[in-house]
């Protein structure tokens, strides 16, 4: 069974194809993540390697970085604003990756615990990017993470959701 760190990583495999095809072609995509070893060798580690991911794994994999890509245009609106140092065109492919699946995953209605997103990403960052990155990936997110729960408090304050 994969941990939620390693579905992560293949949907941040995914986000990053998604990415660099521009979305034209998602089922080559879908079917990439089908082959772990070749992934295995092009430096894309699994805590244990010997298992195999199931297909809903692989699934739920891609369904979120699918769901990641086409909120991208969200993402970027917000990313730019918050990085003053870099444009979001201007970001290494896997830090824009990293950071869109982390927006979508902390401000998604049924999302996962913002907190746990952010060091998740960061997680990421440190394997898979550059030795700035997690600090930048982390920078960025934790002011989306101010805006998360500030909104999730005045949600509960007016008795509204998410």
């Amino acid at each position: 069974m994969a941990s939620p760190r390693d579905i992560r990583k293949l949907a941040l495999l995914a986000m990053y194809q998604l990415d660099a095809t521009k979305g034209e072609d998602p089922e080559s995509v879908r079917d990439a993540l089908d082959d772990v070893e070749t992934l295995e060798d092009e430096g894309l580690s699994f805590v244990d390697q010997r298992d195999e991911f199931t297909s809903g794994e692989r699934e739920k994999a891609f369904r979120l970085a699918m769901n990641a890509f086409k909120q991208r245009d969200a993402a970027d609106a917000v990313l730019g604003e918050l990085s003053t140092e870099w444009s979001v065109s201007r970001m290494p492919v896997v830090d824009r990756s990293i950071l869109r699946l982390a927006y979508y995953e902390m401000t998604r209605v049924d999302g996962s615990e913002p907190k746990g997103v952010v060091n998740e990403a960061v997680e990421l960052a440190k394997q898979f990017s550059t030795e700035h990155s997690p600090g930048f990936v982390n920078a960025i997110l934790d002011k989306i993470l101010k805006r998360v729960l500030a909104a999730s408090r005045s949600a509960s304050e007016t008795g509204g959701g998410v």
